[in-house]
């Protein structure tokens, strides 16, 4: 009898000491990364032709963003902010980076990169005790002090730019070594999956971790497996997107499996906006105007949920303005990490995420830029575009091909109310000249700081 009270004891004692392990246990974070998915591409966002069960359950069990902005149109910008929680134009990544013997108008050689000094998420929570892994697309440059292994993670698996640059001898490396040339990149969305779910099941127990899963899919040129060319209704692109889904529910269930899956959050987002010329091999913008390349909301503007059970309640809508230089300083709140040094761009939005009011983000001004030029501001409905030129597509490219446009075509100065104008058409600068002239005036201050303050971009000649 008293041994079995004491084995009644003990179980009560474990019990809650595991309990008590799980209660203190910061959040694990993933963040899932889709290169060149436009607003209107999940299911949850609008799609008609492409399921997304999967992704659009991580918003069921979470928050929904309607309104999520990414800080460049373009990939290499747009990731850095996303990891360093500054516009691009702080960092010095204002255009995209191009491997070695590569790119436009004199190529970079693939010796610059984001700096080794800016400080990433993965850095962070590294600093906090995370497991730190990427798998994907990294394009913040491809010599090795710009690698992710040079910027916080334990451990790297992918390719270190586009999927359309230096197609012959595109590489894919562990860690910093080249261990494949010219994949199959119809296995690629699995195998980077893949990498994710072995990451965490090989690592400590006990430890928190950090997963940047940043698929080449659906960047141009796209690809299907076998298992799902021509199931979906919206054609390759179409099984693309929900091949991505599919790895999503793989993820998902295994963490459900190994109990971690309430106490991680989950991050879905892309890039930038969807490559427009390529007709049929591209996304949709949904109801919004421009994608790629462009400083209307389709090019910024990208679909978003993030789940976090033990975090935020399930079917929360956020239709407040959230970028994603907020994830960082968010991400931070949530799992109780130190914000970086340098100066960031990003407001902590977790309070709006678990249904608290931020009135003060109700007022916050968000930045639009091409290159080392802003063009653009917001603040709640009300954006400014001073004059610019766009990406005009006269005919969209059919399987794989560039369609017919103009690169430049001149857009005037322009106030939008995007509560009644989401396609950006009705220019009401005329009818409302004191709110074009106040946010004019931001734009150019805001230019102003960013040129005085901004940090370099990585060059062989000026890392530490």
């Amino acid at each position: 009898m008293k041994f079995f009270k004491y084995l009644i004891a003990l179980f009560i004692v474990i019990s809650c000491d595991s309990a008590s392990k799980k209660a203190t246990q910061p959040p694990n974070v993933i963040i899932i990364f889709t290169d060149d998915q436009g607003y209107g591409d999940l299911g949850s966002f609008g799609s008609m032709d492409i399921k997304t069960p999967n992704v659009d359950a991580l918003g069921a069990d979470g928050a929904t963003l309607t309104d999520f902005l990414v800080a460049s149109s373009t990939c290499s910008p747009s990731r850095a902010a996303l990891l360093t929680g500054a516009y691009p134009i702080r960092t010095g990544v204002v255009g995209v980076l191009w491997p070695e013997g590569h790119g436009f108008g004199g190529a970079n050689g693939g010796k610059v990169g984001l700096h080794p000094n800016e400080v990433t998420t993965a850095e962070v929570l590294k600093a906090n005790g995370y497991a730190t892994a990427m798998a994907g697309k990294w394009h913040l440059g491809s010599k090795a002090p710009f690698l992710p292994t040079y910027q916080g993670f334990d451990t790297y698996f992918g390719i270190p730019y586009s999927n359309d640059m230096n197609r012959d001898e595109l590489p894919i490396l562990m860690d910093e070594k080249v261990v494949e040339i010219k994949p199959d990149q119809s296995l690629l969305t699995e195998r980077y999956t893949d990498f994710a779910i072995d990451f965490i099941k090989n690592k400590q127990e006990d430890q928190p971790f950090f997963v940047y899963l940043a698929h080449t899919m659906p960047h141009i040129p796209i690809f299907a497996s076998e298992k799902f060319k021509g199931t979906s209704k919206g054609s390759v692109y179409g099984d693309v997107i929900e091949e991505i889904d599919h790895n999503v529910g793989r993820l998902v269930s295994f963490l459900k499996e190994k109990d971690l899956y309430d106490n991680t959050i989950i991050i879905y987002t892309s890039d930038n906006g969807p490559w427009l010329s390529f007709g049929n091999h591209a996304g949709s913008s949904g109801s919004l105007r421009g994608g790629k390349f462009d400083v209307f909301e389709g090019g910024f503007r990208v679909p978003c949920v993030i789940s976090w059970p033990e975090g935020i309640a399930p079917n929360t809508k956020v239709d407040q303005l959230v970028s994603a230089i907020d994830l960082l300083p968010t991400i931070c709140a949530a799992t109780g990490s130190d914000l970086p040094e340098n100066k960031i761009d990003g407001q902590n939005v977790l309070d709006l995420l678990q249904g608290k009011p931020q009135p003060e983000l109700a007022e916050r001004l968000f930045y639009y830029h091409k290159s080392k030029t802003l063009y653009g501001i917001r603040q709640g409905n009300w954006k400014y575009l001073a004059p610019s030129t766009f990406n005009y597509i006269q005919k969209p490219g059919e399987d794989g091909k560039g369609g017919i446009g103009k690169w430049s075509v001149d857009h005037e100065e322009s106030l939008y109310d995007l509560n009644t104008d989401l396609r950006e058409l009705d220019n009401r600068l005329e009818d409302f000249p004191e709110k074009a002239a106040f946010l004019k005036e931001k734009l150019a201050e805001f230019q102003l700081e960013l040129d005085k303050n901004s940090r370099p971009i990585g060059t062989m000649d000026n890392i530490n």
